[in-house]
């Protein structure tokens, strides 16, 4: 995908045996996704159409463009569905597109360098950056709060964080 997409949701598989599809929101509002058509699949394939027509544990049930059966909303599980940058919001001070997070360097305090955003998840309450790096068996979880990461420099490719005691050693 070019790099001025940003993914807004994803597939989650079939609801019902009528093409009916799971689609998880990454909007703030979830229903928003449906305002931003068209959105493009990962496969370059266009979504003209998105309808909303209920929701389900952790999902919203919509219609999509070309989804007619339950075999087909099944096929495209964990495809992700992209709107152009250009067409998103402009975001307050402090506040980031996951999109623009992934692949910044993670430093502490001192200058160290920790690892790099191998992906931002969402626990529920606050996001967490997953951060992998040298020295590290397993990605460390760094939670995205003021407090944790003080510094977002987008222009300087890296985030400065203060991670609790024992989270990198």
């Amino acid at each position: 995908m070019p790099d001025n997409r940003i993914l807004l949701g994803q597939i989650a598989g079939a609801f019902g045996v009528h093409g009916d599809v799971r689609l998880k929101s990454f909007c703030a509002a979830p229903e928003a996704i449906v305002d931003y058509t068209p959105l493009t699949r990962e496969d370059g394939t266009e979504v003209a159409t998105i309808v909303l027509t209920g929701q389900a544990k952790g999902a919203l049930v919509v219609r999509m463009d070309g989804v007619a059966t339950k075999e087909q909303a099944d096929a495209l599980r964990g495809v992700g569905l992209y709107a152009p940058r250009d067409r998103l919001p402009q975001l307050g001070d402090d506040e980031f597109y996951h999109a623009d997070l992934i692949g910044l360097e993670v430093v502490d305090t001192g200058g160290a360098v920790l690892g790099r955003i191998k992906a931002v998840q969402n626990n529920g309450a606050d996001d967490l950056l997953e951060v992998h790096g040298p020295g590290l068996k397993t990605s460390a979880l760094v939670p995205f709060t003021r407090a944790v990461v003080p510094t977002v420099d987008l222009s300087a490719g890296r985030v400065i964080v203060d991670p609790p005691g024992g989270l990198f050693d």
